[in-house]
C-alpha cells in the first residue's frame, strides 16, 4: 500500500500593521498607479518592535495550525521551517518555533533556498512521512523581509512583506497528498538576486554596512525574465508529466513574487484566472510565507480530491513546482 504524504491542515498569520502604497508615496520616489500596474501590490503586512523575528510570525502559524487540527505538539516528529530571514545564523529558526509552541520531541531545522525554500521543505517533509518514518511533520514558511529591505530603494521596498504559513503532513493511503515534483537550481543567478555581506564571505562591518550591503540586491530584468519562463517550463513540466490537462487542474498555487510573473505562468498553463491563487495584492512578496499564506487564505473553497500546482522561484537560482492532490474539504478562515 503506498503511502503518500497529504496536507491535513493550514494555520497562517500576518501582522496587523499595514504599510500602503500611499505610505510608501511619502517614503520614496513612486506612486500608487506605478506600484500597482507593475506588481499587483496595493499593501504589505509589517512586523514592527524589538527583538520581533521571522519566529514571532512562525509560532503564530504553528500555534494556529496545531489548534485548528488538534494536534498535541507532543505527537509532532518534525519541524522544518522554511525562512530566508532567521532570527539569528544560530539557533536554528525552527528550534525557537518549536519551543514557543511546545514541540519538545521532535526534532527541526531550517532550509534556505530563497523564495523556493517552502517548496523545497514541502518536499524534504513529505520524504520523512512517504518512508513511514514519521506520522505528523509540520513545515512552516515564515520570513521577515522588512529586516533586509532598504526602504529608500524605490525598486525593491514596494514587492516586500512579512508573513508566515504552515502546514500539517500525515500519511494517506487514498492517493491524496504530495504526488510529483520538480525542483531546480542554478547557481549561477547568485549576482543578480542576494544580500551582499553579513554571512561568512563578508561578515558585517562598519564598511558594510555604511554601504547598505545588507539588504536585498536584485537586477529586477534579468530576475523578471529568468521567474517568468522557470516558473511556467516547471508547472508545465509536472502537468504534462501527470497528464493533467488545464481542465484538470482545480488551482495553480503560485509564489507571489509579482502578478506579472503569476498572469505568464497562469498563461503558460492555460490556466484561467479564476483557478489561479492570489493575496500579493495584500501582503506582497513575503517569500516563504505566500504559498502557505494563499492555501490558508483559500482554504474553504478547496474541495477533496482538488488537484493542486504549486510554483516557485526565488534567488540562487532556485525554482520548482509540486502536485499534490488535496485532502479535505476545507472550512478554514483567511489569515488577516
Amino acid at each position: 500500500m503506498k503511502i503518500t504524504a497529504a496536507i491535513t491542515g493550514v494555520g497562517a498569520y500576518v501582522p496587523d500593521y499595514v504599510l500602503t502604497n500611499q505610505e510608501l508615496e511619502k517614503m520614496v520616489d513612486t506612486t500608487d498607479e506605478w506600484i500597482t500596474s507593475r506588481t499587483g501590490i496595493k499593501e504589505r503586512r509589517i512586523l514592527k518592535g524589538e527583538d520581533q523575528g521571522a519566529s514571532v510570525l512562525g509560532i503564530r502559524a504553528v500555534q494556529q495550525l496545531l489548534d485548528k487540527t488538534g494536534t498535541n505538539p507532543d505527537d509532532v516528529d518534525l519541524l522544518i521551517c522554511a525562512t530566508t530571514t532567521p532570527d539569528m545564523l544560530f539557533p536554528a529558526t525552527a528550534n525557537i518555533i518549536s519551543n514557543g509552541v511546545g514541540i519538545t520531541r521532535a526534532f527541526s531545522y531550517d532550509l534556505n533556498a530563497a523564495c523556493s525554500s517552502f517548496l523545497f521543505a514541502l518536499a524534504t517533509g513529505a520524504q520523512f512521512i512517504q518512508t513511514g518514518t514519521y506520522k505528523k511533520v509540520v513545515v512552516v514558511g515564515a520570513d521577515k523581509m522588512s529586516s533586509i529591505v532598504d526602504y529608500t530603494d524605490r525598486a525593491n521596498c514596494i514587492i516586500f512583506g512579512d508573513g508566515a504559513g504552515a502546514v500539517l503532513l500525515e500519511p494517506n493511503t487514498e492517493g491524496y497528498g504530495l504526488l510529483d515534483q520538480v525542483l531546480r537550481t542554478e547557481g549561477s543567478g547568485e549576482s543578480y538576486l542576494h544580500q551582499k555581506a553579513g554571512g561568512s564571505r563578508r561578515p558585517p562591518t562598519h564598511e558594510t554596512v555604511d554601504r547598505r550591503e545588507h539588504y536585498i540586491y536584485q537586477e529586477g530584468a534579468t530576475v523578471f525574465k529568468f521567474a517568468v519562463k522557470s516558473m511556467a517550463d516547471v508547472a508545465a513540466q509536472v502537468m504534462e508529466r501527470n497528464h493533467l490537462g488545464n481542465d484538470d487542474v482545480a488551482w495553480l498555487v503560485p509564489h507571489q513574487a509579482n502578478k506579472r510573473i503569476i498572469d505568464a505562468t497562469a498563461n503558460r498553463m492555460g490556466v484561467g484566472p479564476e483557478k489561479v491563487m492570489l493575496n500579493i495584492q495584500r501582503y506582497g512578496n513575503t517569500t516563504n510565507g505566500t504559498i502557505p499564506l494563499c492555501l490558508a487564505d483559500y482554504e474553504s473553497q478547496l474541495r477533496r480530491g482538488d488537484n493542486l500546482v504549486l510554483a516557485a522561484f526565488g534567488g540562487g537560482f532556485t525554482w520548482g513546482s509540486v502536485y499534490l492532490k488535496w485532502a479535505y474539504d476545507g472550512a478554514g478562515k483567511a489569515a488577516g
